[in-house]
């Protein structure tokens, strides 16, 4: 079976709200075996909600509202989806009388629209928000598209849109009452992460492998620095789907070799420090167009502290002489962005800290800062060992947040191959 997800609330078209609500039903959703095939966001209009609400009754078999249940006029959940399904509203004496009880205790006088909120789909079921006013509904009905002449069993829940409120009911009520109507299925999921490749290179090598494998759904992500393979398989056991989601992963891991960093789920810098932590090693860093942004991935990571010794952010020139010993005259020569001086930043603070590894990174982020010989998303990374210097030139593309984040990926990857 497989569920859309509607999220209601013109807020949400802007840019200041998102839909978080649907991670949080996906995941319960996926506990129960189902898959969610969309995802809806739409605004406060009657007309697009229940144009919506059509589409998703003809393509899914769980149908999700989330939002939209309040007292107000821009509340039109309850009014689209009636008139998605063809059916009336009525109103629950049970809730009202519920409505005026919970409004007395907080001694506010109870306003005619919040009687909106006892508005039930025909056949539907009440479920009690006990956070909130406005209930759930739950729906469970034959549904016949127009111009089809077959029925087939929808599950219409509609939620109050708070997270507070939605989560409980959905949790505590809605996820019991699929789990006794649903057919037993289990989602197992894995993930390959692979940096600094092009997706589409990765994909030409892969997809010969998860063709094969068709019952297992397989999605190539790319997000800065970062190649992400999903794979997904439902089954009627957990241990049926995950046997065939760990094969696939396997075949596709042992077919990138060591371009995938992690098959279990871990960040970049968290790789790196269980790989400084395994050969007993540690790390400092003097970072300057990157700003410390190496220092601060991996500080994020709980137990850093066992083998990052700590960094310098070294922006101007003194600091790179003053906290990495980097002499002034091979800056007055090379200039600060160069191959000299990253292999001197990456000696300096390796040597000044007694850290077995270190990394130096100079470079120009732009906007501005360049030159013709030096455009900007030039960045020298330098990482030392104590017996060899490697240094690498990067040519970077983009914005100053993106040529920053690209360098500091280039580094840790640098860096994780070494230890490999």
């Amino acid at each position: 079976m497989i569920a859309e997800i509607i999220a209601v609330g013109s807020e949400m078209l802007t840019p200041f709200r998102q839909d978080t609500n649907s991670l949080t039903l996906t995941a319960e959703l996926n506990l129960l075996g189902v898959q969610v095939a969309f995802k809806t966001v739409v605004g406060d209009s009657l007309e697009h909600l229940t144009d919506v609400a059509r589409i998703a009754l003809s393509r899914a078999d769980i149908i999700v509202f989330s939002g939209g249940l309040g007292p107000t006029e821009d509340d039109l959940t309850r009014e689209a989806a009636a008139s998605a399904l063809g059916l009336q509203l009525i109103r629950d004496e049970a809730i009202i009388t519920s409505l005026h009880e919970r409004f007395a205790a907080r001694g506010i006088p109870i306003t005619p629209n919040n009687l909106r909120q006892a508005d039930v789909l025909e056949g539907a079921e009440s479920l009690p928000n006990a956070n909130g006013s406005a209930p759930a509904q739950w729906l469970d009905t034959a549904f016949r598209a127009p111009n089809t002449e077959t029925a087939h069993r929808k599950i219409v829940i509609l939620l109050p849109g708070p997270p507070k409120e939605q989560q409980p009911i959905f949790r505590d009520q809605c996820v019991p009452r699929m789990r006794l109507l649903l057919p037993q299925r289990a989602i197992a999921k894995r993930m390959l992460r692979i940096a600094l490749a092009p997706e589409s290179q990765i994909d030409a090598r892969v997809s010969p492998i998860y063709k094969t494998y068709p019952d297992v759904e397989s999605t190539i992500l790319f997000t800065l620095g970062e190649i992400q393979l999903h794979f997904l398989c439902a089954k009627a056991t957990l241990e049926e789907a995950q046997q065939r989601v760990d094969e696939l992963t396997e075949k596709c891991e042992r077919e990138l070799d060591d371009l995938v960093f992690s098959a279990t789920g871990e960040s970049l810098e968290a790789v790196v420090l269980l790989l400084l932590g395994m050969r007993h090693l540690t790390l400092a860093t003097a970072e300057s167009c990157t700003g410390g942004l190496v220092a601060e991935r991996l500080t994020r990571v709980p137990g850093s502290s066992r083998t990052f010794l700590g960094g310098a952010v070294v922006y101007a020139d003194e600091m790179k002489t003053k906290f990495a010993d980097v002499p002034p005259e091979l800056i007055r020569q090379h200039g600060a962005v160069s191959e000299e001086v990253a292999r001197a930043l990456a000696e300096g603070i390796r040597s000044r800290t007694g850290a077995a590894l270190g990394i130096g990174i100079t470079g120009i982020a732009g906007p501005g800062g360049a030159t013709l010989n030096k455009p900007v998303g030039r960045v020298y990374v330098g990482l030392a060992d104590g017996i060899s210097t490697e240094v690498k030139q990067l040519d970077l593309t983009g914005d100053r947040e993106r040529v920053r984040w690209f360098a500091a990926q280039h580094a840790l990857d640098m860096l994780r191959h070494k230890l490999m």
